[in-house]
């Protein structure tokens, strides 16, 4: 992690290395699979396998920003929330990231960016409108988190290997290869990638769940800390979790691929699996806030 204020976290970086090892394994078996079945297509395979991956790594907070609509805003344009993270900038002693605001009434935010010096963190309009601004300063601080323990890039790599399976799967599916009976070993190697490809999106889907879920309570911790008003926090995970049960699900559902990097989900908690939700529950974050306030003997 990058030298700030913000509290460390161990668990999170053995975490985070244990899931990149994972990631990198499945990756080897990857292109391993595919080079022995394709062989006369392996290095076509290596190529845009890189190529994807390197697309992924620079630009995934572009098409982050891009997809949920977020512009970045200057201090005169949004003197309120710049000036709220020149403050937990000062506080945590890190790089100021750029400011941006998504025209979107579903109230959360999130964070992008391979490193401190080329952050950004967004806040929608439905949050601004929502929160107090201590509570906007816990939820900023949550994100700017992400930002100091550089988990937003391990999520965008970790979770990168899922989208080439099943990018790799419906490739298979669509190709047509193998469908002509008479061409056996053709057949026999579509179903093994395929197969293959499932195995690997499964596995890497759970693997980044559990390293988002941890990752948030990781989050929440650390922002509590530093503002010292874990309440705060607690006021505006409370309030951003009552008010999505109030968002049109079309609206829910436009923003809800980027629930992983969102403060908060934008769905039901209730209505999901534990083992599949990107977000630990309401309940967890809150109980967690609610020992920090009592360690620092804050009401």
């Amino acid at each position: 992690m990058a030298q700030t204020r913000f509290a460390p976290d161990r668990g999170l970086t053995s975490r985070m290395v244990t899931t990149m090892f994972f990631i990198g394994l499945l990756y080897v078996v990857v292109v391993s699979v595919l080079v022995v079945l394709l062989k006369g297509a392996w290095a076509v395979v290596l190529i845009i396998a890189g190529g994807l991956f390197v697309a992924q790594f620079w630009f995934s907070d572009r098409i982050a920003a891009f997809s949920m609509g977020a512009r970045e805003v200057t201090p005169e344009e949004a003197p309120e929330l710049h000036g709220a993270v020149d403050r937990l900038c000062a506080l945590a002693d890190m790089p100021k990231p750029r400011v941006a605001i998504a025209n979107s009434d579903v109230p959360n935010a999130f964070a992008t960016g391979r490193n401190q010096k080329n952050a950004m963190v967004c806040a929608t309009t439905g949050l601004l409108r929502r929160l107090e601004p201590e509570e906007l300063e816990g939820v900023l601080a949550h994100e700017l988190s992400h930002v100091a323990h550089r988990d937003v890039v391990v999520m965008t790599i970790a979770s990168f290997l899922g989208v080439l399976a099943g990018i790799i799967t419906r490739a298979a599916l669509w190709s047509g290869v193998g469908r002509n009976n008479r061409d056996q070993n053709a057949a026999i190697a579509v179903l093994i990638v395929t197969a293959v490809s499932v195995v690997v999106y499964a596995v890497s889907f759970l693997l980044t769940r559990l390293l988002s879920r941890y990752r948030e309570l990781s989050a929440d911790r650390a922002a509590a800390i530093l503002t010292g008003r874990p309440s705060a926090l607690a006021s505006a995970l409370t309030k951003v979790t009552g008010q999505m049960a109030r968002i049109p699900t079309e609206d829910l559902r436009k923003v809800e691929p980027f629930n992983a990097f969102f403060f908060a989900p934008a769905f039901n908690q209730e209505t999901v699996s534990r083992l599949l939700s990107s977000h630990p529950t309401l309940e967890q974050r809150l109980d967690q806030l609610g020992r920090i306030a009592a360690q620092l003997g804050r009401p």
